[in-house]
């Protein structure tokens, strides 16, 4: 929407989005809407903070899965360093436990990418009222899994894990004991129902606990 048929303050919007074509076809689409405005882009969690610092948006629509940092701890520290920004989340993987830490990080909302174009520039509009706007089936999936029941540090643990760490290394990055991550992992392995720690993983992203 050109400059001039915009009104005169239009709901700033910073857009995270790890795929060049996804995010630029977010970003066209919705800037056809004549009160939303993409004022920054960004492929990398890790620059979400700072962008919006420097960009100031009234909402950060993040993606989940990024490089650098999920869009889920960007969330969090948009709380603290950034507390007028509203967090919309918007994913490919609708997934309960997603949802339930994605609400712990203060998102206002949280919508599947499957949707049309016109019910996210609506959920933006929802969610700079005050609103908090989630999927409905998302929602009743999440009422119905119940918690993660993996701890903080059996999550760390099995994060650490993903692309097959050994005991040691998995130790050295959370300085911890090797002993102590044999524990995690042990417990983690156990509360997934699994038999080693990447079936653990696997499981556990599965259910969006990771």
């Amino acid at each position: 929407m050109p400059a001039h048929h915009r009104p005169a303050k239009s709901i700033r919007v910073l857009l995270a989005e790890d795929q060049g074509m996804m995010r630029g076809a977010l970003a066209l689409l919705l800037g056809l809407e004549a009160d939303i405005e993409v004022v920054a882009q960004v492929g990398a969690g890790d620059r979400i903070v700072g962008a919006a610092l420097d960009s100031r948006p009234d909402i950060a629509l993040l993606d989940i899965e990024l490089p650098g940092m999920s869009g889920l701890d960007a969330a969090a520290l948009l709380r603290e360093e950034v507390p007028d920004c509203r967090v919309l989340i918007l994913t490919t993987f609708g997934r309960p436990g997603y949802l339930r830490r994605a609400m712990e990080a203060g998102a206002a909302g949280f919508l599947v990418k499957d949707g049309p174009v016109e019910e996210l520039a609506q959920a933006i509009r929802r969610v700079l009222t005050g609103e908090t706007v989630i999927d409905p089936a998302l929602a009743a999936a999440a009422l119905s899994s119940g918690p993660s029941p993996l701890t903080a540090r059996e999550r760390d643990a099995l994060n650490a894990a993903v692309d097959g760490a050994t005991v040691a290394d998995i130790a050295a990055k959370l300085h911890l004991s090797e002993s102590t991550v044999r524990n995690y992992l042990s417990s983690a392995i156990g509360k997934t129902g699994t038999r080693n720690r990447m079936e653990a993983v696997r499981s556990a992203r599965q259910q969006g606990w990771l």
